[in-house]
């Protein structure tokens, strides 16, 4: 919603002429092209690393295929065995087969493999059985066979009933196995279709409306899996120009504005910039944003002192402008900038009006910050930085020999069970339930991510550095499978201190 209204602000677009979620074309090429190779940061339900992973073996080329996409990334289906049979199935490693008639009608749209709750409800029925209504309490025992052990008395009817219409004892218990998988958490096919059809919208506003859609996530902050940093590095590797935060063009929200080359050649659109708004400041109230934007309706901000006085701002919300580096267009750089609010005083009771400036400049250090200690406060007051990522000013020294480490792009380029050496800002640490005590860790550099793979003995053997560190070395083997690639830790390294101020999250302007 957020992204469509923005969107339709900025194409001048009346209530009577807004894009809707209905008027989204269907079955989009180009959007299952992206898709396909997982290019779904921010997209609802498949921006995860579950997902991300699945998303370049399943391969989904039309709406259904987002349904089983939705669904098969689940305790339930994972659990149950489900996942590879049906990979394997549609990349055409293992023949369809069903052991009955009733079954194919069952399962024939999913290749014979059961993803949806549904559908192991209708099976007993179909091979088992089991009335309508001896379904229907099988699927509320799932829900609570762990607290209350209800599963057995339908284990035994179900096996019977199986061996009397001519099913095996392997697949009978194929299917046992599957119907606890879905009491650990599986979706119902209505489910996972109301699902897949947001997953669709969020893909085809990604693909054909980055800025807009970017623009959308930063204004629904927190969610999700991203944090504002990495959202916005994304945006711009789709092309989108990214301004920065400046309290003479932001509004409380990040907002689209007009670029010099509007048009989008490779789809003929009108192609926005993205406007840092001022919800990104550490510190600074919304309602003092919002006074901000209604004082510069009326005219634009001559000075730090105009700004002041027009927008009744407090000292605490000059300094978190100038801290931010938002009043670069009123004071020159942020030490020059917080300098001048540090002089700005209430008007005396004989003054017409203005605040007046009595601070000495004269033994101020008034230099701009070099590159490294811009990074570090653009990071302490905004969360962000639209300046170079703190991996490019250490790459040379992660560079020198022996110790090498390369970058995201340049791994990709390896072969598969090449061993390399990363090192990255740590942005995803995930530990499934599923999983077996495995550890999934994803790093960003200055030219990507990295997917680590981290076994559960090395969990045990490198806790420490698994989890305090920010930045995080590690070397290990390549591992890829089609389109997906992990990096299958050997040893991990904390490189937290090469971060310097940075690693701290030091908030000292000073």
């Amino acid at each position: 919603r957020r992204t469509l209204d923005v969107l339709n602000v900025f194409q001048g677009r009346d209530a009577e002429q807004a894009m809707r979620v209905e008027d989204i074309p269907a079955e989009d090429p180009a959007v299952y092209d992206m898709v396909c190779k997982a290019d779904t940061v921010g997209v609802f339900q498949i921006e995860s690393r579950a997902q991300m992973s699945m998303l370049p073996r399943l391969l989904p080329r039309c709406f259904y295929d987002l349904v089983i996409e939705v669904a098969i990334v689940r305790p339930g289906p994972i659990q149950g065995g489900m996942v590879h049979p049906y990979l394997r199935r549609r990349q055409g490693l293992e023949p369809v087969s069903y052991p009955s008639e009733a079954v194919r009608g069952v399962l024939e749209r999913t290749l014979g493999v059961s993803i949806f709750q549904e559908q192991a409800m209708q099976l007993v029925v179909a091979a088992a059985n089991f009335t309508p209504g001896e379904s229907d309490q099988l699927r509320r025992a799932m829900a609570a066979w762990k607290r209350k052990g209800g599963l057995a008395p339908f284990r035994d009817k179900m096996l019977v009933g199986m061996a009397h219409n001519g099913y095996t004892p392997q697949f009978a218990e194929s299917l046992y196995k599957q119907i606890q998988g879905f009491g650990e958490y599986g979706f119902p096919e209505s489910h996972a279709a109301s699902f897949a059809l947001l997953v669709y919208v969020s893909c085809w506003l990604k693909c054909h409306h980055p800025a807009a859609f970017a623009c959308g996530l930063l204004n629904s902050q927190p969610m999700g899996f991203y944090a504002p940093t990495q959202l916005v590095q994304d945006a711009q590797r789709h092309g989108v120009e990214v301004r920065a935060v400046d309290v003479t063009a932001s509004d409380w929200d990040c907002t689209l504005e007009v670029t010099d080359t509007m048009t989008d050649k490779a789809r003929n659109a009108p192609r926005p910039a993205l406007r840092l708004g001022l919800r990104l400041i550490n510190g600074l109230a919304q309602e003092a944003a919002e006074r901000i934007a209604t004082a510069r309706i009326i005219a634009p901000f001559a000075s730090i002192t105009d700004l002041e006085r027009r927008a009744g701002l407090p000292r605490r919300d000059l300094e978190a402008l100038a801290r931010a580096d938002a009043l670069v267009t009123l004071a020159g750089h942020r030490r020059e900038a917080y300098w001048e609010t540090l002089g700005l005083e209430a008007p005396l009771a004989l003054d017409a009006g203005e605040s007046v400036n009595r601070h000495d400049s004269r033994n101020a250090d008034l230099t701009a910050p070099g590159e490294g200690g811009e990074i570090v406060m653009d990071y302490a007051t905004t969360g962000l930085t639209l300046r170079r990522h703190p991996l490019a000013l250490l790459r040379a020294r992660l560079e020198r020999a022996p110790a090498k480490h390369i970058t995201a792009g340049r791994l990709e380029q390896l072969p598969d069970r090449a061993w390399a050496r990363v090192c990255g800002i740590v942005t995803c640490r995930q530990r499934p339930g599923t999983a077996k005590g495995t550890v999934f860790v994803t790093l960003e550099d200055e030219t990507g991510s990295i997917n680590v793979i981290v076994w559960p003995d090395l969990v045990e053997a490198q806790r420490r550095e698994l989890l305090a560190a920010r930045l995080l070395g590690v070397y290990g083997q390549l591992q890829r499978e089609g389109l997906v690639l992990n990096l299958v830790a050997r040893r991990l390294f904390d490189h937290t201190a090469l971060l310097g101020r940075l690693g701290t999250r030091s908030r000292n302007f000073h």
